[in-house]
Parts: C-alpha cells; sequence; structure tokens
C-alpha cells in the first residue's frame, strides 16, 4: 500500500507540471570566444580536450569528436546548446574511433541543456524552463564499430548528411569501446536535425559493449528520450522523463541490457521495440529488466505500452507499468521472438482489455502493484527527483 500512495504523489507532483585544443582545459579568454561568460565551441574536436566545471560550455553547432580524439567533461560541468534546427542544430557527436568521457558523480551530475536554461553549477533544477520544454536544441550522439541490423555493415545515422564521414557507424567489433558515461542528465532537447529527423536525447549507433553507461537521465526531449540502433552495449541505471515521443526505442538488432530504469509520461510509445532491417539480419534479442513505467498522468498520457514488429527480438523481465489508461496497449504479446516474465500491469479490469482482440495474454504478463525499479540510485542528482521524488517508487 505505501508504494500505491508514493505513486499517487509522483502522479500530482508530475500533472504542474568543439574547438580543437591540447590535453589542457579550454582557455575562455582564447580563440573559442565568449559568450555571456560561456565558452562558445564552433570546431569539431580533433586532439584530447578537456573541459573542465569551472566553466559554462556552449555548443556553437554540430561539434564532433572526430576518430582518433578523445573529449573529458569533468564533473559538475554544464554544456548548452544553440537553438537551431536541420544544418544548424546543435549537438554533441562522438564519432567511430573517437571518445567521451564524461563521468559525473551524484553529487556532481553532468548537465546537457539549451542556451535558454539559466541554470548555473551546483543546481539540479532549471530556475527557468519547465521539464515539458522540449526542442530548444539537439541532443549526444554516439556512433561505433558494434555490429547493426540495417541494409550494410555500416549506414549513416539518421539526420546527419551523407556527405560527412564523421554520421557513419557499425562495423564487426562487437567489444568496440566509445568512452565512459556517468552521472548525465540530457533536457530540452530533439529539435529537428534534418531530413524531419528530430535527434533522441541519447542516441546509440552501433556502441560496443567496451562503453560504460551508467546513470543516465533525460528530460524534455521532442523525440525518443534513448534510441539505440544496434550494437552490443549495456545501460545500467536510467530514466526517461517527459518525452515528446518514445520513451525507449531500440532498432537494428540491439543486443544489449537496459538495466534499472524508470519510464515516466512520454507522448509516444512506453517502448518501441524494432526488429532487423535491411540486408544484414542478426537474429538476436536484447534485454528491458528491472523496470518501473508510468503510462500517464492527469497532464500527459502514452500511446501504446509496448509496441514491437513481428520479427522484434526482445526480453522483458520484472518491469512495472502503471498509470495505465484505456487504449494503452501491448501490440504483439505472442510475437515469436518476446519473452515477457514478471512484466506487471497496475490494473484491475481482465488483462486482455491491453492486448489487441482475440490475441492470447502470454504468462509472463501478469497484474500487481510491486514496483519493480531500484529508484533510489536516482536521488538527488536527477531532476526528475527533485521535482517529484521519483526516488521513492
Amino acid at each position: 500500500m505505501k508504494k500505491i500512495n508514493l505513486l499517487t504523489l509522483l502522479f500530482l507532483a508530475l500533472a504542474f507540471g568543439f574547438t580543437a585544443c591540447d590535453e589542457t582545459s579550454v582557455d575562455p579568454d582564447g580563440n573559442e570566444g565568449n559568450d555571456n561568460g560561456n565558452v562558445v565551441i564552433t570546431d569539431n574536436i580533433t586532439e584530447n580536450t578537456t573541459w573542465t566545471s569551472d566553466n559554462v560550455y556552449q555548443l556553437g553547432g554540430r561539434i564532433v569528436v572526430e576518430a582518433g580524439a578523445e573529449l573529458t567533461i569533468e564533473a559538475g560541468t554544464i554544456i548548452k546548446g544553440e537553438a537551431g534546427s536541420q544544418a544548424n542544430a546543435s549537438a554533441l557527436i562522438i564519432a567511430r574511433d573517437g571518445k567521451l568521457f564524461a563521468n559525473g558523480t551524484a553529487d556532481e551530475p553532468i548537465i546537457f541543456t539549451s542556451v535558454a536554461d539559466e541554470i548555473q553549477p551546483g543546481q539540479i533544477a532549471s530556475p527557468n524552463l519547465d521539464p515539458t520544454q522540449n526542442g530548444l536544441w539537439g541532443g549526444v550522439i554516439i556512433l561505433g564499430n558494434a555490429p547493426i541490423s540495417a541494409s550494410a555493415d555500416e549506414v549513416q545515422i539518421e539526420g546527419i548528411p551523407t556527405s560527412d564521414p564523421n554520421g557513419l557507424y557499425g562495423g564487426t567489433d562487437a567489444a568496440d569501446n566509445s568512452g565512459e558515461i556517468r552521472y548525465i542528465s540530457i533536457r530540452h532537447g530533439g529539435t529537428n536535425i534534418g531530413a524531419g529527423n528530430e535527434i533522441n536525447g541519447l542516441t546509440l549507433g552501433g556502441v560496443g559493449s567496451g562503453t560504460v553507461i551508467e546513470n543516465v537521465e533525460v528530460v524534455a526531449n521532442q523525440d525518443d528520450g534513448i534510441e539505440w540502433f544496434g550494437g552490443t552495449v549495456n545501460v545500467t541505471n536510467a530514466v526517461v522523463w517527459n518525452a515528446g515521443d518514445d520513451g525507449m526505442d531500440t532498432d537494428q538488432s540491439w543486443s544489449g541490457t537496459m538495466d534499472n530504469f524508470l519510464v515516466v509520461t512520454p507522448t509516444g510509445h512506453c517502448f518501441e521495440l524494432d526488429g532487423p532491417e535491411g540486408d544484414v539480419l542478426l537474429d538476436v534479442q536484447h534485454t528491458f529488466s528491472n523496470g518501473t513505467v508510468i503510462a500517464s498522468n492527469d497532464a500527459r498520457q502514452a500511446d501504446e505500452l509496448i509496441n514491437t514488429d513481428e520479427n522484434s527480438g526482445v526480453i522483458l523481465e520484472n518491469i512495472f507499468i502503471t498509470g495505465i489508461v484505456e487504449g494503452q496497449i501491448i501490440n504483439r504479446p505472442s510475437a515469436a521472438n518476446i519473452t515477457y516474465t514478471n512484466v506487471i500491469l497496475d490494473v484491475t479490469t481482465d488483462l486482455t482489455n491491453y492486448i489487441p482482440a482475440g490475441a492470447t495474454v502470454p504468462a509472463g504478463i501478469v497484474a500487481g502493484t510491486n514496483a519493480q525499479a531500484d529508484a533510489s540510485v536516482f536521488a538527488n542528482w536527477t531532476w526528475a527527483d527533485v521535482a517529484a521524488d521519483v526516488s521513492s517508487l
């Protein structure tokens, strides 16, 4: 009963709702320029570079960490993307064979946000933007050499012009290493980056299992919260809050695991889990385990709970979905390569109301009220927790 009360409280709370340089840190008085005290980055990162927490960095466009270069971002650093769309969209892209080392901490997370955000180092919540404002800049894209299921072994990430080789991802190195991400929060992104494609909060294209991604928050992204395009990377501890499209989206036979997560009030699908595509067909499964999903509140409502293809390869285990309203369903509960284990729907009516007419409810989908994520790991350092106490779930 305690957990139900805490969820009710959460519903109420939510309703109100790279210029190249050497290994030394970037000089705000140097050639990079300065805007309202921010260090403005306008050129790609081509040498090992460190961004320090005593500066606020401003992405002046599509900034790429190119092959052979490493970008290190100190704990507590704030990075702000400029406004703009399509060719003028701002984003941080880690190209294949480039690396990002963004190791924040629970006391000092690294925050990616918009130049419209007045947040300063040491703050968690924005002092002027609501946690539903989206599309104000691009997002973070990491590209690697791990296998993908697409039209070829390597393809161009959506939205990056085909003339730019920094947009390629995919390969044969399942253990590829793109660096380390820990305790980062990505906010207010998702602007149109080209050809009608909004950018995700965090895009992972062909990222390998040698990459470390732990403790990630995505807030108010216009498109998906996190999207995987193939690859083998594992992600631990993620919260997606107020996504404008899908909470978590998978494509091209990603084969990693998302362990311990929250998805809170997206307006697309809670999960969009697509199968292999193109000429390279990888027969693999990816796994979502230990998650809590809030599918709607008084202000926002997701579309389908879980959307899959006939050929999706997915394992869903220990997932609690609450805030379910009429019309929200699991669209293909009996697809051949999808496994459900302890997927709990917080409903009191017949489970057949939440699958297509005539379909059979798999044994692994049950009714209940038990939250499955360890939400305490999001305490204090995420905006979602500071605003809505998600760590109580």
